[in-house]
């Protein structure tokens, strides 16, 4: 029987403090915030304009979604917090939450490292709504059981959320490839996935991105003509995987850091939970999207950085 692997934190004095101060209350509202709070650019259109910005109504729902409360709970925790700290600014209505949420417009994340990114893709599910894990052992799978998909991308050198975005449950995940690959600005040096996204659709969109694809062949792969540099990029993995061993492949393509795409998927359902409250596909979009960004705000505030024994 082999033996555990053993790893010891280094840093743990600066992720203790980071893990302490995820629970902090000390809020503050910087100078571009409260400028921007409430909406002055007119609509052009009929009827009265919206009175507080994207930014107003992002900050709102990451409050709501970081403290899991409900929408009359949020408002009345951010009336509390703008009162505490004397702002000249009035509190969203929960009803405006509840209709801002389908169109608010979420800004890219941009995250601390600004070297060429190495990503780790993947996609987990997300329950919607439905009975619970223990009636579905005893009476079966029923229609009102809904899951969506949480296809996201994962910068391996700091651990954050790059790219996300939410699908139906019969979506492959080679299908949502290039869609967060629109999403991330920087420049990419790899893109690491599973043997899902071995596709050469895949490789043709991680090559426009001047970036290195790393998708493991299938068991049945098979060489193609050589018409295009991603035929050129899938022939000489399958080549390597042949002669090598997928084994070797992996080590030599440093594919084994996609599983911090799995490590950080634990993370987001430990701390926020594996269900989304919304009801529709629009606010559930939203949900996991400012989740994955309230996740990234927790890992800048501090990571283990662990060696083996």
């Amino acid at each position: 029987m082999a033996k555990k692997r053993q790893y010891r934190v280094r840093n743990w004095s600066e992720y203790n403090k980071g893990l302490v101060n995820r629970g902090s209350l000390t809020v503050w509202f910087d100078e571009e915030s409260i400028a921007n709070w409430h909406n002055t650019n007119p609509t052009g259109e009929r009827g009265h304009p919206v009175i507080y910005s994207d930014m107003a109504i992002c900050c709102a729902l990451t409050l709501r979604i970081v403290f899991r409360l409900s929408l009359r709970a949020t408002k009345g925790f951010l009336k509390s917090l703008i009162g505490l700290l004397n702002l000249p600014l009035t509190t969203p209505d929960y009803s405006t939450l509840s209709r801002r949420q389908k169109s608010v417009v979420i800004p890219a994340w941009t995250g601390q490292n600004k070297e060429p990114l190495h990503v780790v893709i993947d996609s987990t599910g997300i329950k919607i709504y439905g009975e619970g894990e223990w009636k579905m052992r005893q009476h079966g799978k029923e229609k009102r059981r809904t899951w969506r998909k949480l296809h996201v991308a994962v910068d391996e050198k700091t651990g954050e959320i790059v790219a996300a975005s939410v699908t139906e449950a019969n979506v492959h995940d080679c299908e949502q490839l290039e869609e967060l690959l629109k999403q991330i600005k920087l420049p990419l040096s790899q893109v690491t996935g599973d043997g899902a996204y071995d596709t050469h659709d895949c490789y043709e969109a991680v090559i426009e991105k001047k970036a290195t694809p790393c998708f493991p062949p299938r068991i049945n792969a098979a060489k193609h003509k050589p018409t295009d540099e991603s035929w050129k990029s899938r022939n000489r993995a399958i080549g390597q995987v042949r002669n090598k061993g997928l084994k070797k492949w992996k080590e030599k393509n440093n594919y084994h850091r996609r599983s911090l795409a799995e490590t950080m998927m634990f993370r987001l359902k430990k701390i926020f939970g594996a269900q989304a409250s919304g009801r529709q596909v629009e606010t559930q979009s939203v949900e996991l999207t400012l989740r994955c960004h309230a996740l990234n705000k927790m890992t800048q505030l501090g990571m283990p950085v662990s060696v083996r024994i």
